[in-house]
């Protein structure tokens, strides 16, 4: 899996958008509610550190188990402190990935079972760029 740095967060304004306070269903469909609650700031909803928040893509399958998929964008918190089972953008040995951090097993988990997890030797060169906080993907059926 690689990452494609897009850039740090940039809040100049608001994205209000409507959102309506009933959820949808994704089995049988009910009946519509036409009642808007509020509009949403999706910023306010996906970013909490601004200064501390970027953005990269995703390149690769070995966290599609998790729901992270080739082309994902990614929001990557650096202000979040990262525990065991968080999902992380780790720097190890000059090369970036996107893993779960297992710190008691001192390794990079995948969410994939073709690939084998990722040892974080004593001597590596490693360091955790941030917590994935959220994933957006474009669904899209794409043709041609």
């Amino acid at each position: 899996m690689s990452i494609k740095h897009l850039g740090k967060h940039v809040a100049q304004k608001s994205l209000l958008t409507p959102s309506y306070i009933t959820r949808i269903s994704a089995g049988f469909p009910s009946p519509a509610d036409d009642y808007m609650d509020k509009e949403l700031d999706l910023n306010e909803q996906l970013i909490k550190h601004p200064a501390a928040t970027f953005f990269c893509r995703v390149s690769g399958d070995s966290m599609q188990d998790v729901g992270i998929f080739d082309g994902d964008l990614l929001i990557v918190d650096r202000a979040v402190k990262p525990v065991s089972g968080h999902i992380i953008l780790a720097a190890i040995n000059g090369e970036l990935t996107c893993k779960i951090l297992d710190i008691k097993g001192r390794c990079l988990l995948p969410s994939n079972s073709n690939y084998p997890p990722i040892p974080i030797q004593e001597d590596a060169d490693f360091s955790v760029e941030g917590v994935i906080t959220y994933s957006i993907r474009d669904h899209r059926v794409r043709t041609g």
